[in-house]
């Protein structure tokens, strides 16, 4: 939902930020041709207004790692809200994923695992996700080689 429709200014903002989080509001004024304190205050709202979530550094997952990425989709047993609920809590709480999406479709959630080999994806399997409430089918895909990985969103005005 758009709180405040966003101008020119606001996109230019979104994109820097998007691109570097780490510019402070003198140097995005220099880029966008604004003095600082409009930016501060314009950073301000788009926080407040949520259109700015968090700030983070993206690592790279073979440095520290975490190189081996599955995408496994989850059918469960039941479908119940309960269940849903119950499993979506749970798997959520597992460090190894990184992204949990509930899908329409033959499978209940997609989740992305960013592990270190494959012994350890077995582990989580054998270990973690096969013991969560309703787990039915699983099936996994493994990424052998990233073409392209973006964080920044598209933003037009």
């Amino acid at each position: 939902m758009n709180l405040h429709e966003l101008d020119p200014t606001d996109i230019g903002i979104l994109r820097l930020l998007q691109e570097d989080a780490r510019l402070s509001h003198k140097e995005i004024g220099e880029r966008l041709h604004k003095t600082i304190t409009p930016i501060h205050a314009r950073v301000k709202r788009l926080q407040e207004e949520g259109y700015i979530k968090r700030y983070a550094a993206i690592l790279d997952p073979k440095m520290i790692g975490r190189g081996l990425i599955a995408y496994t989709q989850v059918q469960l047993k039941q479908h119940s809200q309960q269940s849903l609920l119950a499993f979506q809590d749970e798997v959520v709480k597992l460090p190894e994923v990184m992204e949990c999406y509930h899908m329409t479709g033959a499978f209940d959630f997609l989740l992305r695992i960013a592990i270190s080999d494959m012994d350890e994806y077995n582990q989580l399997v054998m270990n973690k996700l096969s013991k969560l409430p309703d787990v039915g089918m699983m099936q996994s895909f493994f990424v052998m080689s990233e073409a392209k990985h973006e964080t920044a969103y598209p933003l037009r005005k």
